[in-house]
């Protein structure tokens, strides 16, 4: 039998997936995995980021030292307060907004523009614009005094512990919301019309037709939007950073990012940085994991 020369056509688009893939590749090589290659070995080293000495190797001495470490466990309980306070209502109302907005008939890109705005700004214009709302004499606590028929009543948003808190989950509600909110409509619009038409002639109303068509098929966005947040939340920065460099007390918001940056930036300890980071990695790993693991019970198909 007279045998091919040459690559088949399979072997010809394989190979030139692999050039197209080839650079996405390397950038992830340099800037994603190296990265995590080095501070999961550096975890294990005693490094001053500014001495030309050697890193001494500790071993687990690092992690050892974490957790027994009252302020790591501080940094900790900071970013699960600030996670399940953001995670939440990020991800149900941002649901709520994408349904309501999808069931108006006017207006819809409008809404859409403006809860995507926040977004569009960087954080520290966000940082800066809400700053001067929970200034002593800003809208926060105007707002509060008019609700409670009060006069000249500061709250202390910027200095008492829990308001603190309450602050940077404010803000990060207010910049975060309209995008997950284009991510459900999104997902909203991907269901086929046909399913909500023969709902409605089977004599369900819009709540059934939300609860037992759209929410259902909505499984792989809320899994999207859910493992974003989660992620956006564990990893937040520089909310905190700002808000601390203003004058607001850092053990409010001191969350393990931010005591990262402390450990290697302020007190040059690279290697005790590099633990928290490869412990943050790993809290994020199982996290992700954990959701995935939960919604696979069942595929969502349209019929």
């Amino acid at each position: 039998m007279q045998q091919h020369k040459g690559f088949s056509m399979e072997q010809k688009k394989a190979r030139w997936g692999w050039i197209f893939v080839a650079p996405t590749l390397a950038f992830f090589l340099v800037f994603s995995f190296y990265p995590i290659g080095n501070a999961i070995y550096m975890s294990f080293f005693k490094k001053n980021l500014l001495s030309l000495k050697p890193p001494e190797f500790v071993g687990w001495g690092n992690y050892k030292y974490l957790f027994s470490s009252d302020m790591f466990w501080q940094s900790v309980a900071n970013t699960a307060i600030f996670t399940v306070g953001t995670f939440i209502p990020l991800v149900v109302l941002s649901l709520v907004l994408a349904a309501f907005i999808m069931s108006r008939t006017k207006l819809q890109k409008f809404l859409q523009m403006a809860l995507y705005s926040p977004a569009a700004l960087s954080s520290v214009v966000a940082a800066l614009i809400w700053l001067l709302i929970f200034d002593p004499r800003g809208l926060a606590n105007q707002a509060l005094n008019f609700i409670n028929g009060t006069s000249g009543v500061n709250y202390h948003w910027l200095s008492n512990a829990n308001m603190l808190r309450l602050s940077t989950i404010i803000l990060y509600f207010w910049k975060y919301i309209g995008y997950f909110t284009i991510v459900f409509i999104a997902g909203i619009g991907g269901i086929p019309d046909y399913l909500h038409e023969a709902a409605l002639i089977d004599g369900a109303n819009r709540w059934q037709d939300f609860w037992h068509i759209t929410f259902p098929l909505l499984k792989p966005t809320t899994l999207l939007v859910s493992v974003m947040v989660m992620i956006q939340c564990l990893k937040t920065f520089s909310t905190q950073y700002l808000f601390t460099t203003s004058g607001a007390p850092t053990r409010p918001i001191d969350v393990i990012t931010l005591s990262i940056y402390n450990t290697a930036i302020k007190d040059h300890n690279i290697g005790r940085a590099s633990a928290m980071s490869v412990l943050l990695f790993l809290v994020m790993l199982v996290l992700t994991w954990l959701q995935f693991r939960i919604s696979r019970t069942e595929e969502v198909t349209y019929m």
